[in-house]
């Protein structure tokens, strides 16, 4: 079970509920040592100065911002602790806003929070208010000696707290290049593709979907511990760069998932409208 890592409150007007902050993803990455071929020796990574190539201690590292090439404003670590943010147990909501208006891109890291010994009762109200109204909680925190700007929303039967972006953190839509822009669409071919969507919509099952490469490297993994002869590991497949009909590849595919059973359940009964 996920132990808490941090311990405080969820401040909103004059109403106070203590909370544990517990994390919620668990990242399964393979995770690999750098070895000498051969022997198997670890690598050691040592940090050195580019103009002299010695080696350096971290007593003699301070942070610097480069302002132009090789010209640098230093900071020293007392001076930067002293603009920390005030330390506080407190996740202070500033407001209340609609969850579906909140963009995805900005979410970052997530935990879940759950109630203090003596507070189930104000926990519970607020997740049940928050979910009746649709409502998420914009706030601040500080973790780690860094504030943060954060939604609070109801998940299932726990209240759950995402770290956010700023807005100017995300790149916005007006600064990419190649959109398309007055690009004509005829009708048949928005109905096809329509009809495809439809025919491949799923009720959302999370366990449906799973890191297929990471699987394929444990197996690896399993059998060379084993001593297995892996021979040569077949080089995976390359998307082709062949250029194709739009129309034929909708009707194509829209026959395929049909035939298939519209790959996960049908939802309505808009399948057949192409």
């Amino acid at each position: 079970m996920p132990r808490a890592i941090w311990n405080g409150s969820i401040s909103f007007g004059l109403v106070n509920i203590p909370v544990k902050l517990v994390t919620a993803t668990q990242p399964k990455n393979v995770r690999f040592r750098e070895i000498r071929r051969g022997d198997n020796s670890r690598i050691r990574h040592r940090k050195v100065a580019a103009a002299d190539g010695e080696e350096v201690t971290q007593d003699q590292i301070v942070k610097g911002y480069e302002i132009a090439p090789d010209r640098y404003v230093v900071l020293d670590p007392e001076e930067l602790r002293a603009l920390d943010p005030q330390r506080s147990r407190a996740i202070d909501i500033e407001d209340f806003v609609d969850l579906a208006d909140i963009e995805p891109l900005q979410y970052e890291s997530s935990y879940y929070l759950v109630p203090g010994d003596v507070s189930a009762k104000s926990y519970e109200l607020l997740r049940r208010a928050m979910e009746e109204t649709g409502k998420a909680g914009v706030a601040r925190f500080t973790l780690r000696s860094k504030q943060y700007l954060a939604v609070l929303r109801p998940v299932g039967k726990a209240l759950a707290v995402s770290t956010l972006l700023y807005h100017d953190e995300v790149v916005a839509t007006e600064d990419l290049d190649g959109l398309p822009d007055d690009v004509e669409v005829a009708d048949r071919e928005l109905s096809m593709a329509t009809s495809l969507i439809e025919s491949m919509t799923a009720d959302w099952d999370p366990t449906r979907y799973e890191d297929e490469y990471r699987k394929r490297v444990l197996e690896l993994i399993e059998a060379k511990a084993e001593g297995e002869d892996i021979g040569e590991v077949p080089a995976a497949e390359r998307e082709s760069g062949d250029v194709v009909d739009l129309m034929a590849a909708l009707e194509a595919s829209l026959s395929a998932a049909k035939a298939a059973g519209g790959g996960g359940g049908e939802t309505d009964g808009k399948r057949d409208t192409a």
